[in-house]
């Protein structure tokens, strides 16, 4: 006895058909909130009544036409960049080790790499506050290294930001970039090796054109989540330093302005998704031409 198998055609569409009420579920947890404050954002604001009902674009040339807002918007952009510039360099390095190595010990590695998604940003920021203050470690070890004759000032700066922020990110971007180099082939590399390459030259002209895609993703992602970041800003720069999160939560939920936080949202949402694709696209064609070439 023959059992009856699904044809070709229905086969094909078996898979989609499973996976589209999952993604529509999805999209509206991630849709409705977005299309609902950027309906919000054309509202207009009334101390009395909060929020009025209208269609207006003041709350986006308020945004644009005020300095304070537009530096907030290019200090996000330049930590965020920083921040995943950092987290690139320092990270791929330690994907590379762990893609490559063949100790025992690798799923510990693993692990403790790991270990830090498993405690909230609050904590972690915590953390950073008690390393980067006056009387922290770093002040600590530097004096008794007799590098410095008194403890610098490093908590509610710039610097602090952008070194929690990136201690932050950079896991997520490891774990991505050694999924990226466990899937290459090694057999290339020792190729190029055999043929008189260095290792240098084979990481140059090799593994990073091939890694191009994962490297995209991957600093795509940390991209986003640092332009995105709020309690790490909050807490290490404190006054010194408005990053866009803090700055709309403080309009929603201080001022009351749900208009135009909701404004300050959609354009953090859109310049971040905006900024995100062209660098993507920038790696994705510079991968092509490689490849090509």
């Amino acid at each position: 006895m023959t059992t009856a198998t699904p044809n070709g055609p229905r086969r094909g569409w078996l898979g989609p058909g499973l996976a589209f009420p999952a993604s529509l579920v999805v999209l509206a947890i991630i849709m409705v909130p977005i299309l609902q404050l950027a309906r919000y954002s054309f509202n207009r604001f009334d101390p009395a009544e909060l929020m009025q009902s209208a269609f207006t674009f003041d709350n986006y040339a308020k945004f644009f036409g005020d300095p304070y807002y537009r530096d907030v918007f290019l200090t996000t952009l330049g930590i965020a960049g920083l921040c995943t510039v950092l987290a690139l360099v320092l990270g791929f390095p330690v994907a590379y080790f762990l893609a490559r190595t063949q100790s025992r010990y690798k799923s510990l590695f693993v692990i403790l790499l790991v270990f830090p998604l498993m405690v909230g940003n609050v904590v972690r920021a915590a953390g950073w506050m008690v390393a980067l203050g006056n009387a922290g470690v770093v002040n600590a070890v530097l004096q008794a290294m007799g590098l410095i004759d008194g403890p610098l000032t490093m908590m509610y700066t710039p610097t602090a930001v952008v070194i929690g922020t990136t201690a932050v990110v950079m896991p997520y971007l490891i774990l991505t970039l050694q999924s990226v180099l466990e899937g290459m082939d090694l057999s290339v590399e020792e190729a190029a090796r055999n043929v008189g390459a260095s290792f240098f030259t084979t990481l140059r002209r090799i593994v990073l054109p091939i890694a191009a895609p994962g490297v995209g993703a991957g600093t795509m992602l940390v991209f986003i989540l640092c332009m995105n970041a709020y309690a790490t800003p909050v807490l290490l720069g404190g006054s010194g330093l408005t990053m866009m999160a803090p700055a709309l939560y403080d309009q929603i939920t201080k001022a009351s302005n749900w208009p135009f936080g909701a404004a300050l949202a959609v354009v953090l949402v859109c310049g971040t998704l905006v900024i995100a694709l062209i660098s993507n696209w920038l790696i994705h064609r510079r991968y092509l031409k490689t490849m090509a070439s």
